[in-house]
């Protein structure tokens, strides 16, 4: 900490630009430091004893603009693999990433069972319109089914959605459903955006060079597509917050109100070695230079962020 403060001193009078771009790195390198060694109780990852996700759960797709067939395969194939009947081979795999978040339900009964839904809702015409609230999305989300379901709105790259870019690649959160059988169940919901054209350096790293922080060159997308690849980390990661911390008092770290969770607590690391600006020791596909860590079914080849592990509070990789 003292390196940091004796840095600050000397920065003080910089630029605001310096300023800014210290305290992002520092916050980040001491946030991982305290968390990995526990030693701030405040920051330690807890379980806050509410209610998990569990049984099984469908996984609903709403596409919200213009996509492409081969943009929605990519991510209904992650969907797929996370828990796939047909056994993918080539290891390291998703259902092998998605596998770290059975430690969350050591306890628990009956297990978490994720599966693609059968029905994906297509909103080509932008019913809406291109500009969207919060509220906006959760009326999206909620065309969706209402019970034993995570709703996941995806939106395109000519949308603008409230916070998206200034302060946010997507989110997750709840609601009250409508009734089923005379009865409302809470809906759980993910939304997050395709920024390609918005703000890839903010939500497509390390597939696009940050707008701040060390300026590496970015790496090839496993897909081949940088919005659906940076979209495709971001739905991963809210996932995994989604199952773990569906209604705000499920595990995780920090303040309730800013949440560091399962997957968010991670953000930046993708493999060993890991820190600010540089992703970590990944796989190469020796075809197309791409860089991946987890297999998925149909040959895909995906970047999966990192999960705490609840038992050590550490950041747990694939590669």
């Amino acid at each position: 900490m003292q390196k940091y403060i004796e840095m600050a001193s000397s920065l003080a009078s910089s630029s605001t630009v310096l300023w800014i771009l210290f305290l992002t790195i520092a916050t980040l390198h001491l946030s991982s430091a305290r968390k990995l060694s526990g030693s701030d109780p405040q920051l330690q990852f807890q379980y806050h004893r509410g209610p998990l996700l569990k049984g099984k759960i469908s996984v609903n797709l709403i596409w919200y603009g213009k996509f492409k067939p081969s943009q929605k395969a990519i991510v209904a194939d992650f969907i797929t693999s996370l828990s796939s009947p047909k056994p993918v081979t080539a290891q390291p795999s998703v259902a092998t990433w998605w596998k770290a978040t059975d430690k969350y339900y050591k306890n628990s009964s009956p297990k978490l069972a994720l599966s693609l839904g059968t029905t994906q809702i297509l909103d080509e015409n932008y019913s809406l319109g291109k500009s969207l609230t919060n509220n906006q999305i959760l009326k999206l989300a909620s065309k969706g089914p209402q019970r034993n379901a995570i709703n996941i709105v995806l939106t395109s790259a000519d949308v603008a959605v409230e916070g998206f870019c200034s302060s946010r690649c997507g989110t997750h959160g709840s609601s009250v459903g409508a009734r089923v059988n005379g009865k409302r169940y809470k809906l759980a919901y993910i939304w997050v955006g395709n920024s390609e054209t918005q703000c890839p350096g903010q939500c497509a790293w390390p597939f696009h060079q940050p707008i701040y922080g060390p300026q590496n060159p970015p790496l090839v997308a496993p897909n081949n597509n940088v919005g659906l690849d940076g979209m495709l980390i971001n739905v991963a990661s809210l996932l995994a917050g989604t199952v773990t911390n569906p209604f705000g008092n499920g595990y995780f770290q920090g303040p309730k109100e800013a949440p560091l969770e399962a997957g968010s607590a991670c953000t930046g690391v993708y493999g060993k070695g890991a820190y600010p600006g540089y992703a970590g020791n990944l796989l190469l596909d020796p075809t197309t230079g791409a860089s991946y860590n987890a297999n998925g079914v149909n040959g895909r080849k995906y970047l999966l962020p990192a999960l705490v592990d609840p038992e050590t509070s550490a950041c747990s990789t694939l590669v």
